[in-house]
């Protein structure tokens, strides 16, 4: 693989001659929808197929995966273009491509039960998990359903497991500390709960439970502890794994409402598996900055590692970015969210060239609205996510979990098939 930033005056063709591949296969998988407009700065993934075969006429999926000797979800993570649909004679199908890879990764990813199918579908094979957004609770420890049977199913359909998350994220759409609090000190609550949990659970056909508390207050971390204690002991009596959603720390005392409770350390030696949420320096509500800084990233992962064992550590990484109007006012200015493909039509729209910050490794840009009130313009494109995906491997993690999986993101599956393996459990 290698990452191409595009120059003034570059074509898809010019570009694969640089790199002897065609420019339709850059076309495709890049998937550019405008060809003739490539925007200077934005990033294309060059891949090199090593092995490519030729669909022949009673060919299936199943029948070319015995021959190769590679699973299907192999065959659909190479060739996205097929997720979905049947093979056909005479089209070409990449069985491999060229370079060693890092190693095995687990990869999960966020999607809320309204998540476009096609854009399911198209990300499953690259998962290993998928959780959920999410399953909030009442003061009485009643669950509050949501609408998870198709995608259950679809998950189960291409090999993904399915999480169900409990989260303290009320209707008001924020997490609520009154709301943990009250079940944290509620031992009554907390049982009745954890049995809704575990009825749930089986009668959904989840593969395992997936905790996010956050901005729990500072008082109640032990009771908080006490219960991922309790209803992960019950999770693993019924057969099911378990993970926490983690605020990204950089010491054990850090103060503010988000850190004080989440005690890496302890919390660390109950679950299967610890997910940094190492996203949202640049927010809705924040300053104009990168949305996980590559340095921001590292302070985390430097201080994590010394409490809790890397390899259970599955590393937060954004699948979105904002648009901020300037001046940006504290209080008073509000970013808007776009997607990474979103931002770079941006950039094409407004004819304005994409920046990259090699301290944050991110890509950014600037324009000026019809009202001539300038923007700033923060995501992730293909460098900045190569630079995260292997601190997966310079740190010996665990893998990956996406926040969110809602939009589509073509280049950041091309770097992660070819650094990692996918493990599949299901």
């Amino acid at each position: 693989m290698d990452i191409h930033v595009v120059q003034s005056g570059d074509t898809p063709a010019s570009i694969a001659r640089r790199y002897g591949v065609t420019d339709e296969q850059i076309i495709r998988d890049n998937e550019i929808e405008d060809p003739s407009r490539l925007v200077v700065g934005q990033t294309l993934v060059i891949m090199y197929p090593d092995e490519v075969y030729t669909v022949e006429p009673g060919d299936s999926l199943y029948t070319i995966a015995i021959e190769h000797d590679v699973s299907i979800q192999n065959i659909l993570q190479n060739n996205p273009s097929i997720i979905g649909r049947d093979v056909m004679p005479g089209e070409e199908l990449v069985i491999s491509y060229e370079g060693e890879k890092l190693g095995d990764i687990t990869v999960n990813g966020y999607a809320y039960p309204y998540i476009d199918r096609e854009v399911l579908i198209r990300t499953l094979p690259y998962l290993t998990y998928i959780s959920i957004f999410t399953y909030g609770f009442t003061p009485e420890g009643e669950l509050i359903d949501i609408d998870d049977e198709e995608i259950i199913a679809l998950a189960r359909e291409y090999g993904v497991a399915p999480l169900m998350q409990v989260s303290t994220y009320s209707e008001a759409g924020e997490f609520d500390s009154e709301l943990a609090s009250g079940l944290l000190n509620n031992e009554e609550a907390q049982n009745n709960l954890i049995e809704n949990i575990m009825e749930n659970l089986a009668a959904k056909n989840y593969y395992g439970l997936d905790i996010d508390f956050e901005y729990i207050f500072p008082e109640d971390r032990e009771a908080f502890i006490n219960f991922v204690e309790k209803v992960t002991n019950r999770a693993h009596e019924e057969g099911y794994e378990v993970m926490i959603a983690l605020a990204p720390k950089t010491s054990a005392d850090q103060p503010g409402l988000l850190y004080e409770a989440h005690d890496y350390a302890r919390l660390g030696q109950i679950v299967d598996w610890a997910l940094l949420m190492t996203y949202e320096w640049g927010y809705t509500y924040g300053p104009p900055m990168a949305v996980a800084p590559y340095n921001e990233v590292r302070e985390v992962l430097d201080y994590a590692i010394t409490d809790i064992e890397p390899r259970i550590i599955r590393l937060g990484i954004p699948n979105y970015g904002y648009d901020w109007t300037l001046p940006f006012v504290q209080g008073e200015s509000r970013a808007i969210v776009v997607g990474n493909v979103g931002a770079v039509d941006l950039a094409r729209e407004e004819n304005v060239a994409i920046e990259f910050d090699e301290e944050a490794r991110a890509p950014f840009f600037t324009y000026y609205d019809d009202e001539r009130r300038e923007h700033i313009v923060w995501f992730e494109d293909a460098r900045s996510i190569d630079a995260k995906l292997r601190l997966i491997d310079e740190y010996g993690l665990n893998g990956a979990s996406y926040w969110t999986i809602m939009r589509p993101f073509p280049q950041n599956w091309l770097v992660m098939i070819s650094l990692y393996d996918i493990i599949k459990l299901i």
